[in-house]
């Protein structure tokens, strides 16, 4: 248990790693868009935990210690909560890490080039029209994908 808390290399470089891994990692995610984990399925979560385990050597490479792991993740916490803060009062700072939503359809009328820009099939929509307890888009007047994934409908006036 003696070399529980023995580190491989200097406790700042997995410091310094667990924040870069978090950061390259959020720029992954933006360059391959909105949908990549707002609604998840079971490619996303097979996507997701083969992140995890490639990416774990990046944050502590070799080292075996408790200590180790800790440092990594509590480095990327610390990222996490530094980019919040950021992001919670520099807006333009917030649309940079976050994104803006996009148009899908409007008064009525689905946006199939949008659609397919954004990696939505026809089939989530629908799921998402009926989720809100609508049969088609014609009772919509607004439908976003909001930058975390997921869809926002606005009925129209008349509904």
């Amino acid at each position: 248990m003696n070399h529980a808390f023995d580190l491989s290399m200097p406790w700042w470089h997995f410091a310094l790693r667990g924040a870069l891994v978090y950061l390259g990692l959020l720029v992954m995610l933006r360059l391959t868009g909105k949908r990549t984990f707002g609604e998840m399925s079971a490619f996303d979560v097979i996507v997701l935990t083969l992140v995890g385990g490639t990416l774990r050597t990046s944050i502590i490479g070799d080292d075996t210690s408790f200590a180790g792991a800790f440092i990594g993740v509590a480095a990327i916490l610390a990222t996490d909560k530094a980019l919040g803060w950021a992001s919670a009062r520099l807006p333009r700072f917030n649309r940079l890490v976050e994104g803006i939503p996009a148009i899908l359809a409007r008064h009525g009328q689905r946006d199939r080039k949008a659609l397919t820009a954004h990696d939505v099939p026809e089939a989530a929509f629908d799921r998402a029209l009926h989720a809100a307890g609508l049969e088609t888009e014609t009772d919509v007047e607004l439908a976003r994908l909001e930058p975390n994934g997921k869809i926002t409908l606005v009925r129209r006036g008349g509904s």
